[in-house]
Formats: C-alpha cells, sequence, structure tokens
C-alpha cells in the first residue's frame, strides 16, 4: 500500500511538473478584476460548493471581504459546505461562517424561485464540474440558468477547466431517459467546460420555453441594451484548452477523491445500476470494483460507511473485483480518451447470477432502471447480456456520437483537441 501511495505521488508530481512547464490554468473565479466590477453595488446571489476556491479562500468569504454582498447562496448535491452523501436530501440553513441564508437546489426544489431570489441583483455561478453527463451538476447548472433568464437577472458564470475535456465518448442520451443523471442528449463524456455548455443549452434551446425566449432575445435584440451591465456572462479561464490535463486543487466531491476517479468515473459509474459495489466506502471509490459471490482470487476489498458515503451496497463485506489504482499518467493511459466499456463486460461474464448483476426495479421493467438512466438508453444492458462486442457496441454510438460532436463545435470557448 505505501509503495502503491508514493508511486501515485510521483506520477501526480510528474503531470503537475509538465503542467507548471507551461503557462498556469487560470479559472474564471480568479480573474477579479474582470468581473468585480460587474458586482459592485448589486445584490447577489452566489452558486457554489466547496470546490468554488480562489486559490485557498472560497469564492464567498473572498467577495464578502471586498465588499461585495451576498444575499443568497445555493447549493447543490453534497451541499455547500459538500458533505452530504450521494443523494443525500440537503434541507436550506444559514451558513455558519458567513451568516449568509443557504438554499439547497437538489431534490424536490431543484431550481430558485421568484421568492429564492427576491432583492437578487445579479445570479453568479462557479462549481468545479468533472465534463461527465450523469455528474448532476450540470442538471443543477441547468435549473439555475433558467431561473436567471425567467426572473430576467443577469447570469455571470466563472467558468474552471474540464478535466475530462480532452475528449468526447458514450451513448447520446436519448430523450425517453431523461432525467437529474442526464437532462440533454449528450454523450456520457461531452468535452465542454461550463460556459460552454451553457452556450449550448440556450444555442440550442434545451432550456424551458420562457428561457429559451429570453436567451435569443439576450443574444440578439439586446445587445445594446443599457439597462444592466450584462444579461448573460461566461468569465474564460486563462491558458487553457482542451488538450489540457488539469488536476483539479479541491476533490469535487466526497466520492471523486483524486483525478484518478475523476478519469475513471465515466468509466465505473455504471456498476451504481449494477448489484456491484464501486467502491464507495472505500479510499478508492470509482477505481475499485467488485461484489461478493465474484471468484476469490480476484482483488478483495471491503467498504465501509464513511463521510460522504454512509450507505451503499455490500458494506461490511468482502467483495471480489477489480482494482485499477495507479498513478495519474497509469490511469490517463488506461482510460486511453474513451470509455472502457471492458471493465462491465469482464464483470458481467465473471458474475455467478446473470439475472441479478443488473438492478431491476419493482415494475420489472428495465427501461425505468437506473442503468437505463446512466446508460441514456435501453440498449446497453441488453448488448452486455447478449455478449455484444466492444466494438459493436461502440459502433452503435457513432451516428449520434457524430452529430453532437458537430453541434458541440459551435459552442467552443476555448481551443480544441
Amino acid at each position: 500500500m505505501i509503495k502503491q501511495k508514493f508511486t501515485s505521488i510521483v506520477g501526480l508530481l510528474l503531470i503537475c511538473l509538465s503542467a507548471f512547464s507551461q503557462k498556469r490554468i487560470v479559472p474564471g473565479a480568479e480573474r477579479m478584476d474582470v468581473y468585480l466590477p460587474l458586482l459592485k453595488g448589486k445584490n447577489v446571489a452566489v452558486f457554489a460548493n466547496p470546490t468554488s476556491m480562489l486559490k485557498n479562500t472560497h469564492l464567498v468569504d473572498t467577495l464578502l471581504k471586498r465588499g461585495i454582498k451576498v444575499v443568497r447562496i445555493f447549493g447543490p448535491e453534497h451541499g455547500f459546505r459538500g458533505t452530504a452523501d450521494a443523494g443525500e436530501k440537503v434541507g436550506n440553513t444559514i451558513d455558519k461562517e458567513t451568516g449568509v441564508e443557504v438554499i439547497s437546489l437538489y431534490g424536490k426544489h431543484n431550481k430558485p424561485t421568484p421568492e429564492d431570489l427576491k432583492g437578487v441583483d445579479v445570479m453568479l455561478y462557479d462549481i468545479q464540474d468533472v465534463g461527465v453527463r450523469y455528474y448532476t451538476y450540470i442538471s443543477s447548472f441547468q435549473q439555475y440558468m433558467e431561473a436567471a433568464l425567467e426572473n430576467s437577472i443577469p447570469l455571470l458564470i466563472l467558468d474552471r477547466p474540464n478535466p475530462n475535456g480532452f475528449y468526447v465518448d458514450g451513448p447520446v442520451l436519448q430523450p425517453k431517459y431523461k432525467s437529474f443523471v442526464g437532462e440533454q442528449p449528450i454523450p456520457i463524456v461531452y468535452g465542454l467546460t461550463i460556459g460552454e455548455y451553457a452556450r449550448m443549452l440556450g444555442g440550442e434551446q434545451w432550456l424551458s420555453d420562457k428561457a429559451n425566449e429570453k436567451y435569443e432575445y439576450y443574444l440578439h435584440e439586446a445587445k445594446n441594451s443599457v439597462d444592466t451591465p450584462f444579461h448573460f456572462l461566461v468569465i474564460k479561464c486563462l491558458n487553457y484548452d482542451h488538450n489540457s490535463k488539469y488536476i483539479l486543487p479541491v476533490k469535487p466531491s466526497p466520492n471523486l477523491p483524486d483525478i484518478q476517479s475523476v478519469y475513471l468515473y465515466p468509466s465505473t459509474c455504471f456498476f451504481e445500476g449494477t448489484t456491484l459495489s464501486e467502491g464507495r466506502g472505500t479510499t478508492t471509490p470509482f477505481q475499485v470494483f467488485g461484489a461478493p459471490s465474484l471468484p476469490k482470487n480476484l482483488y478483495s476489498f471491503t467498504p465501509h460507511p464513511t463521510e460522504g458515503a454512509k450507505s451503499s451496497k455490500h458494506y461490511g463485506e468482502v467483495c471480489y473485483g477489480w482494482n485499477l489504482f495507479g498513478t495519474p499518467e497509469d490511469v490517463l493511459h488506461r482510460v486511453n480518451k474513451q470509455i472502457q466499456l471492458k471493465y462491465i463486460l469482464q464483470a458481467y461474464r465473471l458474475f455467478p447470477d446473470k439475472d441479478s448483476f443488473f438492478i431491476v426495479p419493482k415494475s420489472g421493467n428495465m427501461e425505468n432502471s437506473f442503468f437505463d438512466k446512466l446508460a441514456g438508453n435501453n440498449d446497453l444492458w441488453q448488448q452486455i447480456k447478449n455478449g455484444v462486442s466492444e466494438k459493436e457496441i461502440r459502433n452503435s454510438w457513432e451516428p449520434a456520437l457524430n452529430n453532437y460532436k458537430k453541434i458541440r463545435k459551435k459552442y467552443l470557448l476555448y481551443k480544441d483537441f
């Protein structure tokens, strides 16, 4: 274990040294000289979480110290302070450190209401995403963007690099399987920053009817309006492009503790829709996966309740499966700019009770299953069950994926890979 940790640290240092040999990537939040003048004298609402950092200080704390009047904080899944479990209900509260009201935008209350936005002059967004369709921050962002447009409140996005922004892959979500873990017809790895994704939401008219109307008005008819400093604005990152390998300075959520988990998450999150453990309750979630019934000559691990993963599958049971742990460079090479289907294909082949591999909903209809929501279709589980090869599965993605790539090009703010 000590040797593994040492090699991981060495690999991380090598990637960091490579990054420092180039110009440092500057997230939008650090470009305060650009956006602070737009906030002066305004009542500001901020959608943020623990990743909303300016070096060692949280954005909200920094804004308050700079004399910006933050009147409301909104928080996504895991909460504003980021310790809640995946899917755990997070209520409204008063932030102990700032005294500002915090409103949770996860669960039934996932869009700011007019009452939530009463007295707000500007809505600010600054959350680090990981560029994966089923990572729910982009769904929360869409609701926030819609609320801004519907209530005619200027929206300011502080853009951040996408750690998985150097490729595009996976099945494109079919509208029938739309859910909070997949709102739009995009592939699993969609290759955009939040700022670029926002432009796509508006440009493709994927928002609510009222928000779509407002976006079109602001984009074309209100260009020269002087009633507000801006209507919709992205503060770009500096020195970033879609070839960048950006190491996150703060873990984006409790179960993505390091860049290795972030790189593997698009491939191994599929296990959330199966009876296998995806590594929650271990120190390496999404880097290990397995189940008690798999062959005992495989890698073994035992998940236990932890902060941010208080309940999940097979807690306290020895699971047998796979360990994808390695240095960041090892994992990057393993991913190889693709969703790796071989992990779930191998697991299914070795799983003894094939009928219980996928978690089937009470209705018995797989089209209502969580696996289908993750995949964005009802095809993948059947392809796995029928022994379809990885190549054939990939070929089935190509028409929709190629169409998405054409759409994506229209909304890029940074040089492409």
